[in-house]
């Protein structure tokens, strides 16, 4: 493990979700493991992975507010014929580090595209899709990106309803419009406040973090968005919304001035894409590239494979 934090500290191409300091804010120092091949006396390869007991069976995974994980390898010189070879070969070496397991799952990062290792060794494969835009240096190709109802939603947040946008707040003012949006779909939220607050130390504490808050000349909270990045790239983590007040454009406010602000620390903003056909809508709205990425998963458990095809079944109805 403590070459692993070593080779986050001195890698930047590992990205933001894989890096030790995370999965310590979000799995906890002892909760995440992580399988490393070396070549030469340096690690050439690498995928973090959070176990976990449930029932009885034992799961790998990854935590709560992790977009992506999967597999890390060291970019390669040489044609295309070799580069293949060599992703093969360390593919393979990561898998067979794996502990055993009932069940595995991670989404991976979109850059990483060759998973038919894992195919052999009886993976499986779904393409989900996310939204990021390229290129942040230019204010006015990115304005000129955004669908016009965004444009006109943005406009009606700052001159109709004279909303301006805090970044002073804390993740508990965050929170509460967080909440807001899971309960008006009557769903509880996906992680503890406490686990937020934990990780949001570690993200101010790096210098990671940005809330953008939307307010009304009346101190009213409309809505709320939360980034986090790395040298690479911003990511949309989290957005909540005071539901009474939905029509003020203020989410497409936040958004945009999360985006402006992503143009000055880093190189791309993820959307962090959905696959729900109404947040799809929004994301591609702001003029991002649809792009790409896989969740890789595999159910040795026969009765795990069974409950699990049973659940799919159950919510396909």
């Amino acid at each position: 493990m403590d070459q692993y934090h070593t080779l986050c500290a001195t890698e930047p191409s590992i990205p933001l979700f894989s890096q030790a300091w995370w999965l310590d804010a979000t799995a906890g120092e002892e909760g995440w493991d992580v399988a490393l091949v070396e070549k030469g006396g340096a690690i050439v390869a690498a995928m973090p992975y959070v176990p976990r007991k449930r029932h009885g069976f034992t799961l790998l995974g990854q935590p709560a507010l992790t977009q992506t994980l999967g597999p890390w390898l060291r970019e390669a010189a040489g044609k295309s014929s070799t580069r293949l070879a060599q992703q093969k070969d360390l593919l393979q070496a990561l898998i067979e580090q794996l502990p055993p397991f009932d069940h595995f799952t991670q989404n991976w990062h979109w850059s990483l595209g060759n998973w038919l290792p894992f195919y052999w060794a009886g993976f499986q494969q779904t393409t989900r899709y996310t939204y990021i835009l390229n290129e942040l240096g230019d204010e006015q190709i990115l304005w000129k990106g955004l669908r016009e109802n965004i444009r006109t939603d943005i406009k009606k947040a700052s001159n109709r309803f004279k909303l301006r946008v805090r970044t002073d707040l804390s993740a508990g003012d965050f929170l509460h419009l967080n909440r807001m949006t899971f309960d008006r779909q009557g769903m509880a939220l996906p992680y503890t406040e406490a686990f937020v607050h934990t990780l949001d130390q570690a993200c101010a504490a790096r210098q990671a973090r940005k809330i953008f808050i939307a307010e009304d000349e009346q101190g009213r909270r409309h809505a709320g968005v939360y980034i986090v990045w790395d040298q690479n790239s911003a990511y949309y983590l989290m957005g909540g919304g005071n539901p009474e007040l939905r029509n003020s454009g203020a989410t497409s406010l936040c958004m945009w001035e999360a985006i402006k602000f992503a143009a000055t620390v880093t190189q791309r903003f993820d959307f962090e894409g959905s696959m729900i056909e109404p947040v799809e809508k929004f994301f591609r709205a702001f003029g991002a590239q649809q792009t790409p990425y896989f969740t890789v998963s595999k159910t040795p458990s026969r009765i795990l494979k069974t409950a699990l095809f049973l659940r799919s079944l159950k919510g396909g109805q």
